[in-house]
């Protein structure tokens, strides 16, 4: 099922560096929030990933948060980390995702999404066109509707990280 495959699967975002988005021709990320870069609703930017986010900075790779959640909940964070975001993305639609390619003034060749979830981050990126990073959720989820929704996605989970 090519729409929940993801293009290449690491165990933690501060796993993927510079070096290979550059190895891949990537030049902009566009960034799930929750259980990506921080622990689900949480307003603090952890420090591992301000220094990730700083270093693809460093690199020249542009960055944005594609969140489906509203922007009360992301523009602090989105200003913590110094990038830009688009709320309410709509994923898996490829609303949010053509948005921020735009923002980023990139092609779809040259960009790629990040997130946690299969039927929301993988799926939008690949439906969009883009190629997909799928992490490892940075803690479990303990609410029913996450429960049901990792249940339900668990037979389509990538096995650890495969870089090609």
């Amino acid at each position: 099922m090519f729409i929940f495959k993801p293009t290449y699967v690491f165990d933690k975002i501060v796993d993927i560096t510079p070096e290979f988005m550059k190895r891949k021709r990537i030049k902009g990320v566009i960034l799930d929030l929750d259980n990506t870069l921080t622990t689900h609703n949480n307003p603090i930017v952890p420090q591992s990933s301000m220094e990730w986010i700083n270093s693809m900075k460093a690199a020249g790779i542009k960055l944005m948060i594609v969140s489906n959640n509203k922007a009360p909940r992301v523009t602090p964070f989105a200003e913590q980390l110094g990038i830009d975001f688009v709320s309410e993305g709509k994923k898996p639609l490829t609303f949010g995702y053509n948005k921020a390619i735009k923002k980023m003034g990139l092609e779809k060749a040259n960009a790629a999404a990040v997130g946690d979830q299969i039927f929301t981050d993988i799926m939008g990126s690949n439906l969009c066109g883009i190629r997909s990073f799928f992490v490892f959720p940075i803690e479990p989820e303990t609410s029913l509707p996450f429960r049901l929704k990792r249940a339900v996605e668990k037979p389509l989970l990538p096995k650890k990280f495969t870089e090609e």
